[in-house]
This record gives C-alpha cells, structure tokens and sequence, in this order.
C-alpha cells in the first residue's frame, strides 16, 4: 500500500497522485473561514504534461504519496527540445523534456550544478537553489535625481531572464535574484 498523505501534510515540490496522475505541489494554502468548513487551495503541476491548475481540497482530505529522488546533475546545455543534464556521481548524460524545465532555465548557466528530481526513475524535474548570483548584461542607465524610493528598472542577466533591479544597479554589477519568485535579493 502506498503512503498516503493528508492536506495538512502538504509541502511545496511534493508529489502526490489524482486520479491516476502524479502532480507536483507548486504552492498551497490552508483556509479557514469564518463560515463553514476549512479547505486547502492549491497550485498543481502536472508531472506528465507540465501543465498548472489550481484545485481545491477539503482540509484533511487524503492522497497517495509518490516517492521522489533527488540527484545533483551539472546543466550542460539545451538544444530547444531538451536539456542536457549530467549526473555529477556517474557522468551519465540525461535528457530532460524542454517543457519540464522552461523556469528554471532561465536562471541557468552551462556548468551550474543543480538537482535533477525523479518519480518512478523518470526526469521530473529541476530544482534550483533559492538564489543564484547572475551579472547584469543590459540595463537602462540610472537618471540623476531620480531617488524615488523603490524605484525600478528592468534589467537583463546574463542568462536571458529580466528582473525588476533598482535604479543604482548598473551594467556589469553581479546581483542575487530569488529563483522562486524571479525578484531582485540584493548586490552580490
């Protein structure tokens, strides 16, 4: 019998199993209102498709555990229709479906290592740390006089992803951006 998990057990990244098909928890949140009966609404990723839906669950409702394994890999590169991992203990070359790991690339460098993630030994999925350091490729440059408080520009890292930066960070300054959420942390 597999482990069966309740809804006030649920943990971000955690795997469960709906109706024949494993999803990822993306983010939940427990709700108790003031009328009524408590629930957890939740963001679900689909492990097969990728694909996100938002579901909703009565609080202590019950579901099968999918066990997951997390093995550190280097990011070697992406051809378009896959990304090429190596496993950092065995040196085997793995291919992950591109669409599997469309947001984590864009905070990705060839020869970053991260954690490739797998259920049922099939690729899953990346995890990355919760801040990488990146260098700023392309950035507006800051006006004079414009001290604004929390005033924002849009900048461009050296991965290809652009992030809301302050308006003192320039072209060349390395920065720490949350991997999680896509915003700025501070200088590096």
């Amino acid at each position: 019998m597999a482990e069966t998990v309740s809804t006030n057990q649920f943990k971000n990244g955690m795997h469960i199993q709906i109706d024949e098909t494993v999803f990822r928890i993306v983010e939940f949140q427990h709700v108790k209102p003031g009328k009524g009966g408590a629930f957890v609404r939740t963001k679900l990723k689909n492990f097969a498709t990728g694909a996100v839906i938002d579901r909703t669950f009565r609080a202590g409702e019950k579901f099968p555990r999918i066990l997951t394994s997390v093995d550190d890999v280097q990011f070697l590169y992406d051809d378009g229709s896959d990304v090429v991992l190596m496993n950092t203990q065995t040196y085997d070359q793995i291919h992950l479906p591109h669409a599997l790991a469309a947001d984590e690339l864009q905070f990705l460098k060839e020869g970053d290592t991260v954690q490739l993630v797998t259920v049922d030994d099939k690729p899953a999925g990346l995890q990355l740390p919760a801040a990488v350091e990146l260098e700023v490729v392309e950035a507006a440059p800051g006006v004079r006089g414009d001290t604004v408080s929390n005033a924002t520009k849009s900048a461009k890292l050296e991965t290809g992803a652009t992030v809301q930066v302050p308006m003192f960070v320039n072209v060349g300054d390395r920065v720490r951006v949350d991997t999680r959420e896509g915003k700025y942390i501070s200088r590096a």
